[in-house]
């Protein structure tokens, strides 16, 4: 199994998490998002993955991408230590909590709406940064709001085991540091984010211990 991958993107750290938290073996295989204009650009990784972005997964000749899609298939074919609930109602409530994050607040911060707003729209380096900041806190608040008033939450984002809702908030508070978000607004979120940092799978995906980290 082969995962494509970047050290700092928050997509690709997703999946991490998770096939660690599953146990499972695989080879990391580094494409630079930004070096020589972005090795995702070219055609070795094109032909890959035809979207272009990171992560993608190859097992056993198919390549899946979308982090969401890599994680629903990685419970499918490896059930052990499950990050959806086993009820129905739950395993909704843990996507819409991950769509709230992978589909709603980090697409409009990635790298390629970035580089269309300096590059295309001609926007400057500080005005893009107070791009990023708003658009990290209205999603943190809206994460913040359905995880403080629901008593479904636990010691993680569903119950007391990590899900896959927890795989997309850890890589969402990493990029709101890097960023310099106050994170004092969402005492919810930050207190799931110290719990699922105390667990070896969450430490072993982070961008700091990835072998192509910078």
């Amino acid at each position: 199994m082969k995962l494509y991958t970047y050290f700092r993107s928050s997509a690709a750290y997703r999946v991490r998490i998770a096939l660690n938290l599953k146990g499972i073996v695989y080879d990391a295989v580094p494409v630079h998002l930004l070096r020589n204009g972005g090795e995702q650009l070219g055609d070795a990784y094109r032909a890959v993955n035809p979207s272009l972005l990171v992560p993608a997964l190859e097992d056993d000749g198919n390549v899946i991408g979308q982090s969401l899609a890599i994680i629903e298939y990685l419970e499918e074919t490896h059930p052990q230590t499950p990050l959806l609930p086993q009820d129905p109602a739950g395993r909704a409530r843990v996507r819409a909590l991950a769509l709230s994050i992978a589909a709603d607040a980090h697409p409009i911060g990635n790298l390629r709406v970035l580089k269309y707003l300096t590059g295309q729209i001609g926007v400057s380096e500080e005005v893009k940064l107070g791009w990023q900041q708003h658009w990290l806190r209205s999603g943190l608040a809206t994460l913040e709001a359905l995880l403080a008033n629901d008593p479904r939450t636990g010691r993680y984002s569903h119950g007391d085991t990590p899900t896959l809702a927890d795989c997309c908030l850890v890589p969402q508070v990493f990029n709101a540091q890097r960023f310099n978000v106050d994170m004092a607004a969402y005492p919810t979120v930050m207190r799931i984010h110290a719990a699922c940092g105390k667990l070896p799978a969450f430490q072993q995906a982070h961008p700091a211990q990835q072998p192509d980290a910078e």
